[in-house]
């Protein structure tokens, strides 16, 4: 049967505060398969996961930073100078493989690589039931490639590390290796059942249009022929000039635009980050010329509300009864939330009734709906529930 338990400390210390969250998530644990970590940007990382396997020993560790906080049964946890949580799980028949890379120069060809570690690690030939995966934001989907390039399409569930300001300062780490700029996986060998709820919780308007330019791989330029930010402003009444820069990122919170997958089962929301002088916008994932964009919107009530609802989801959808949450929720909704983050704190408790669960902030999001492909969003959930 599977275990788990659910630590945090906001110790001023980042190596005991490592130790202390390792020491409390192990309780009764006869066997630790993985710990999950996430911490502040604070926090020294090599001392806090020194802390760490001070109490865990050779067990694997697999983490990020996480932005301005975590939430955990106790509530919405933060504090001026660092925190960190810890999701521990023991199960006799569960085996997980855990491995991390730096980008180097071909990000596919490390998602490749960090596949093939990862299943070495785990004594394993075969692909994995399903598997976790942080990556630096940027080219998540291009990792996300190179590993279906070794296991196929395994369901995987995760988030991208994240920092207090976007100012490049997250942390992705595993039990050896600390870095800013690449990817982490944890492959799960087990026969429990596991349940991702992936989703934006965001409304369709009547605005859509086709994408006719972009730049690389996220920059939008072009909507219908016309300039992305002319175009986005029109649709939604808001001013150009309130939309450049990284204003754009705040403006488009509860209004950000949506891609739909091949199935059109999950639209993908795609977050403007930054107004550029010509009108274009860069966009936090990737884009396609002639697919469809659709404005989406919603409130901050919304916002709260949908936290409550995918967690309710994740559990109508576990095929057994619930031993474990992991919610990877967008930190750029809260943002949005703002200091209203309590509410959701109080709903993801009601919901969990009991089960232990972590709440993680990121930069991206990744999850699958209904058969249609692993895919990465932004200011999106990504609530997955495991089973006992």
């Amino acid at each position: 049967m599977l275990k788990t338990n659910v630590s945090y400390s906001i110790k001023e210390n980042s190596y005991e505060a490592g130790k202390d969250c390792a020491k409390e998530a192990v309780v009764d644990l006869m066997e630790t398969k993985v710990a999950f970590l996430f911490s502040s940007v604070d926090y020294n990382q090599e001392e806090l996961l020194k802390g760490a396997k001070s109490e865990l020993g050779t067990a694997p560790i697999i983490g990020c930073t996480s932005s301005g906080g975590i939430i955990v049964p106790d509530g919405y946890i933060t504090s001026d100078h660092g925190f960190a949580g810890m999701m521990a799980m023991g199960d006799p028949d569960m085996t997980v493989g855990v491995a991390g890379l730096e980008r180097g120069k071909d990000p596919r060809e490390t998602g490749k690589k960090v596949a093939k570690l990862a299943m070495e690690r785990a004594g394993k030939t075969c692909a994995p039931a399903y598997f976790y995966m942080v990556a630096s934001p940027a080219e998540e989907e291009f990792y996300a490639k190179g590993i279906a390039d070794v296991i196929g399409e395994v369901p995987f569930f995760g988030g991208s590390a994240a920092d207090n300001a976007v100012a490049g300062d997250w942390k992705i780490f595993t039990q050896d290796a600390i870095f800013t700029d690449g990817v982490a996986v944890a492959f799960f060998y087990t026969d429990k059942p596991m349940s991702n709820v992936y989703t934006g919780a965001y409304h369709e308007t009547v605005n859509s249009g086709i994408i006719t330019e972009i730049k690389g791989n996220r920059t939008l330029v072009s909507i219908d022929g016309k300039p992305a930010i002319e175009k986005y402003a029109k649709w939604t009444g808001k001013k150009v000039n309130d939309l450049k820069g990284g204003d754009l990122l705040v403006q488009t919170i509860t209004a950000p635009l949506g891609v739909k997958d091949r199935l059109g089962d999950l639209v993908a929301i795609r977050h403007p980050m930054f107004g550029n002088d010509d009108l274009s916008m860069n966009i936090g994932n990737n884009l396609a010329v002639n697919t469809a964009v659709i404005q989406m919107e919603c409130t901050v009530d919304e916002l709260i509300d949908s936290t409550g609802k995918t967690l309710k989801e994740v559990k109508k959808t576990l095929p057994a009864d619930p031993a474990a949450y992991l919610l990877v929720h967008c930190g750029g909704r809260k943002l949005g939330i703002g200091d209203r983050i309590d509410e959701v704190a109080k709903k993801l408790k009601k919901e969990a009734a009991g089960v232990p669960f972590i709440t993680i902030f990121t930069f991206g999001e990744y999850g699958t709906k209904d058969h249609g492909g692993n895919t990465c969003g932004g200011l999106m959930l990504s609530f997955t529930g495991f089973g006992k």
